[in-house]
């Protein structure tokens, strides 16, 4: 029977050594990641790790700036009408795709209407509802063409919205156009790297099933400032072994560290082990539908059972923060434990995966035996975890979201709103919804943000999830990468540079 002093023992870390060999090729920089895109078609891609790719091959209107701010991308400027319902983007002039041909308004247009068309995209729409007709359009009720975006020239597009939308030019930074001209061709085929074409910094030179081949796009409209030449991307799913192979000096970059041995790697690495404030959420999902998880008694009890701080402390070596709401730095504390009526007559199911999921499983379970309660853990590999709470067959899930170089809390709040990506957990609410809706047509950003914390509230007065803990990212970087900063992940590899000796 697992526990944790015995999960504790098995967890504990070993010291690798590197390996003498020759050195890396010149100007390639070796990526390191817990797994690739599902699909190089953002219409298409529904796992995490493809919008870290995305961001280096696509380009969006409006981009991460440096510092992860807003900044111009493929549009220069844009504007938005006294209503908040007409946003007008204008093109930089001169823009191509990466094989020469001209990127055009009609290109952008084109691609909305893609995005919105559920003959060829499984994109997950969220506030791309905004837009008019698109949520009818995505609904098979009207055509695409029916969709209220237009070129007016070559080098300006106007998207017209239902509602108004003060984020519109944010959301734009990963909505990314397609070149119509391959498509028209080749179809979904486009992706393959022979006929592959993208706007981004980079475009695709090789794939396999474990790794990518990056090459520096010389059409990229910023291409002047873009130092690495090529870049090898290697699926590597075992975080242990992602450190070995770092350790080695096969990998330059490598993401998430293993997290049972945060402590250990940041005092043996020094300055290769680098951490960042992010946008990452770890909490259990409830099945709402499966009693007695549809009362809001059971799942504060669950909530109120869960020692946060262990787990902060013995899995994330106290780079994590107990969670008591889904806002970074708005953690509050639990209210004080209210008992059952009655107690809970069978088993709760965890569903999680291996490694750092089950370790975290394993934990909470023994929590909740504490207190009567008994749990059945669940195992198996991502994609069966994610078709099972599609189709509701779960009680709890371990769940988190990573949401990259986003900051601003809509983008914390917005995947448990209706149409969002982590809505799948049986909880329809009108006031969240409601508050949700009416952030969104907010241009002002301080009453945004107050309709954000009104929505915060609902959510955690409701115990809709269970927030577990906000972490840290952790990225391994070698001494070849240069360029990278203290407040931001290094995931815009554009902005890097190698030293090569």
């Amino acid at each position: 029977m697992l526990n944790r002093r015995t999960l504790l023992a098995a967890s504990a870390a070993t010291t690798l050594t590197a390996c003498g060999r020759s050195g890396p090729p010149a100007g390639l920089l070796r990526v390191a990641t817990t797994g690739l895109p599902d699909s190089l078609d953002p219409a298409r891609g529904e796992f995490a790790a493809a919008a870290l790719i995305y961001k280096q091959i696509h380009a969006g209107l409006t981009e991460y700036g440096p510092d992860g701010a807003l900044a111009p991308g493929l549009a220069e400027h844009w504007s938005v009408d006294e209503r908040g319902l007409v946003w007008t983007f204008r093109l930089r002039e001169g823009l191509t795709w990466s094989d020469g041909h001209p990127l055009t308004a009609e290109d952008v247009a084109w691609s909305a209407r893609r995005i919105v068309d559920p003959s060829q995209s499984f994109a997950v729409l969220g506030d791309f509802y905004a837009v008019t007709n698109a949520r009818a359009i995505h609904a098979g009720e009207m055509s695409p063409d029916q969709l209220g975006v237009t070129a007016l020239d070559d080098r300006t597009v106007e998207f017209r919205l239902e509602t108004p939308l003060g984020l519109f030019p944010t959301l734009m930074r990963e909505s990314y156009p397609f070149p119509r001209h391959v498509i028209a061709r080749v179809g979904l085929d486009w992706i393959r790297p022979e006929n592959i074409v993208t706007a981004g910094a980079y475009t695709v030179g090789a794939e396999s099933q474990m790794s990518l081949d990056l090459v520096r796009n010389p059409n990229y409209y910023n291409a002047a400032r873009v130092a690495i030449p090529a870049i090898r991307v290697d699926s590597v799913r075992e975080d242990a072994t992602r450190m070995r192979l770092f350790r080695a000096g096969d990998y330059d970059l490598a993401d998430r560290p293993p997290a049972n041995q945060i402590g250990f790697w940041r005092e043996r690495l020094g300055e290769q082990f680098q951490s960042f404030d992010a946008p990452i959420l770890r909490y259990l999902k409830v099945n709402h539908a499966r009693e007695p998880l549809g009362r809001v008694a059971v799942r504060r009890r669950l909530s109120q059972a869960i020692d946060r701080s262990f787990l902060a402390h013995e899995f994330y070596a106290d780079t994590a923060m107990a969670a008591f709401s889904v806002l970074p730095g708005r953690a509050g504390t639990e209210p004080a434990a209210t008992p059952l009526d009655d107690r809970i007559d069978r088993p709760l199911q965890i569903r999680t995966t291996t490694g750092e999921g089950e370790r975290l499983a394993v934990a909470i379970a023994d929590d909740w035996a504490w207190i009567g309660i008994e749990s059945e853990l669940l195992v198996s590999y991502p994609t069966d975890l994610y078709q099972a709470v599609d189709a509701g067959d779960f009680d709890i899930a371990i769940a988190s979201f990573n949401r990259g170089l986003k900051s601003d809390p809509f983008f914390m709040l917005d995947p448990f709103a209706p149409d969002g990506f982590a809505a799948n957990f049986n909880w329809d609410d009108t006031s969240f919804a409601d508050l949700m809706a009416a952030a969104r047509r907010q241009n002002d950003p301080a009453a945004r943000a107050q309709l954000y914390l009104a929505a915060m509230q609902r959510l955690h007065d409701q115990m809709a999830v269970i927030p577990l803990l906000h972490e840290r990212a952790h990225w391994l970087v070698g001494d070849r990468v240069t360029g990278t900063r203290a407040d931001i992940q290094p995931m815009l590899w554009r902005d890097l540079e190698l030293i090569d000796a």
